[in-house]
């Protein structure tokens, strides 16, 4: 008994009906747009030379070399580094750590507005180091910033931060919790 030999569909003509060979045996006829303009150098038909574009290419390489710049300097504006935190809860207490290792007490400052504490500060290099004596900088040095949103009202007078072992620890006591009163609507005549 000889078996029929039948010829594997792809999933594209599977899912669309569309034969192989019926796509293979199609002309594409998409127009492709150019941008740049293009120069035949008669003397040599196989060689094929961009026409240069001064102007437009100019300013392109400008823009280029000022993103570079930026890119570069991006530490250099003012720059304030983010901290991370750990926020959770006590029965009474709203606790905030952070790691802020080499920094002085006096170097940081902790506020609260309406619903959000802000720790802010400066971790300063006691000491200048050379660029080219580096074999790796991977420490950050300078301003650092991170505000966060309570998610309880907290006793602001009552509010205590403390640095041990280069670990901040902010606790904000709860403020007790207000109950819920009904107010009686009167009938205006």
């Amino acid at each position: 008994m000889a078996k029929a030999k039948t010829k594997k569909k792809t999933i594209w003509s599977r899912l669309t009906g569309v034969e192989d060979e019926e796509i293979e045996n199609q002309e594409v006829t998409e127009e492709i747009e150019v941008e740049d303009k293009v120069e035949v150098d008669e003397s040599d038909e196989s060689e094929v030379k961009p026409k240069p574009q001064i102007k437009e290419d100019s300013v392109s390489v400008q823009k280029e070399e000022k993103e570079d710049a930026d890119k570069e300097d991006w530490m250099e504006e003012n720059y304030e580094g983010q901290l991370s935190v750990d926020v959770y809860q006590t029965e009474d207490k709203i606790i905030i750590k952070s790691t802020i290792a080499g920094v002085k007490p006096e170097d940081v400052d902790v506020s609260i507005e309406n619903d959000m504490l802000t720790i802010r500060g400066q971790r300063r290099l006691e000491e200048t180091i050379s660029e080219e004596n580096y074999f790796y900088q991977e420490c950050y040095w300078g301003g650092f910033s991170r505000s966060i949103i309570l998610p309880l009202e907290v006793v602001t007078d009552k509010i205590d931060a403390s640095l041990k072992d280069g670990v901040l620890t902010v606790a904000l006591p709860k403020a007790k919790k207000s109950k819920g009163i009904s107010i009686k609507v009167k009938k205006e005549d």
